[in-house]
């Protein structure tokens, strides 16, 4: 099957039903206990630095625990396999000093959640491949200085580069769409949808692009001080497939934001919480019948249209929540009225008779 054939299944069947993400990848390479030498494999033993953490290096090095990973995923239901390259870009493999080895990090993580789609899927239920592109350890709207508020640590135009890299080796390794996810600065994010946009234009190719912010506290806001609201206002542009909240909360604490994105968002909706909050040892408490019973409810309420997890689930978690939302109709999405819409930190949506005003 051909990138065209499963794009025309994914959107026939977004259409139809609620389609699964999968869980966590870092929680489940943790259970691998990998060491230093695990990381390192046989092509990095004399690396000149500690190389431990580095997951996405994982796709070089330990590529049938990855392939492995994706299988289980797909198995317990996802329909989607997110490829491991959160920190797949220049700027993030900086601090390993493996900045050479971003591309090829996305091609191979890409090959390999192909390769375990293509295993799984059937004719009736293809399996999709969502390039995974995660915001860096930078941020272009926030300054890494408390006493000079103006200073930056990264430019738009180093993301924009590094963020083109890495989409086009998820584009060369087989990836379906692509997700720009955990956004917690929006400038960053324009930087990635103004990279992805060159380089579809450049490639000649039309790869879907899914979206998920990431508010971190009680307060609504991402970091860099965005309302649900604004944000969607601030990406609004791109014509994504999907726009969508990810990691920080629970789903207990998610769901007025995600209530609120599925008002003003005429884009289908994902979602995928986090298992709670961490408790003082760092782990996720939230059980995958808890997860499956607050997301189940979402969906009664028409809230999403794509759902998985993040931080610490599981493929127990995910089978969990598959099952919870078989059979449930997809959220409605909205025809919004036309109208101007802009966003700072708030949201502003002129009146209907603001044109009419303006022209006397």
């Amino acid at each position: 099957m051909t990138r065209d054939d499963r794009l025309k299944a994914l959107n026939t069947a977004l259409a139809s039903r609620i389609l699964v993400l999968d869980g966590a990848m870092g929680t489940m390479i943790q259970k691998h206990k990998f060491t230093e030498e695990d990381y390192r494999g046989e092509r990095f033993k004399d690396w000149q630095q500690p190389l431990q953490g580095n997951n996405d290096l994982l796709v070089l090095t330990q590529p049938d625990a990855i392939r492995d990973i994706h299988t289980a995923y797909l198995e317990a239901g996802a329909d989607f396999a997110e490829t491991n390259t959160f920190s797949s870009t220049t700027i993030a493999q900086a601090d390993y000093a493996m900045e050479h080895l971003a591309y090829e990090m996305n091609v191979e993580a890409a090959r390999l959640a192909r390769e375990a789609c293509d295993a799984i899927a059937t004719p009736e239920r293809p399996r999709f491949v969502a390039g995974a592109i995660g915001p860096t350890n930078r941020t272009a709207s926030l300054s890494p200085d408390v006493n000079d508020p103006g200073a930056r640590n990264v430019t738009f135009d180093e993301l924009r580069t590094a963020y083109a890299e890495a989409a086009k080796g998820l584009i060369e390794g087989g990836t379906d769409v692509l997700l720009v996810e955990t956004i917690f600065d929006t400038l960053n994010a324009k930087a990635a949808l103004f990279a992805i946009d060159e380089v579809l234009e450049e490639l000649g190719v039309d790869v879907p692009v899914m979206i998920s912010g990431t508010i971190t506290d009680r307060s609504g806001r991402t970091l860099s001080g965005q309302t649900t609201e604004a944000f969607w206002y601030s990406v609004r542009h791109s014509r994504p497939m999907s726009v969508g909240l990810n990691c920080a909360l629970g789903a207990d604490l998610m769901r007025p934001f995600v209530s609120e994105l599925s008002r003003v968002a005429d884009v289908p909706v994902s979602v995928y919480p986090n298992a709670g909050l961490p408790n003082e040892f760092g782990e996720y408490d939230e059980t995958p019948e808890q997860m499956a019973k607050a997301l189940a409810a979402w969906a009664d309420d028409g809230l999403f249209n794509i759902v998985g997890g993040c931080c610490g689930t599981t493929p127990d978690h995910i089978s969990a929540i598959a099952r919870a939302v078989e059979g449930k109709t997809p959220r409605k999405i909205p025809s919004l009225e036309k109208r101007i819409r802009l966003s700072g930190l708030e949201p502003f949506t002129a009146s209907a008779n603001f044109g009419k005003a303006a022209a006397e």
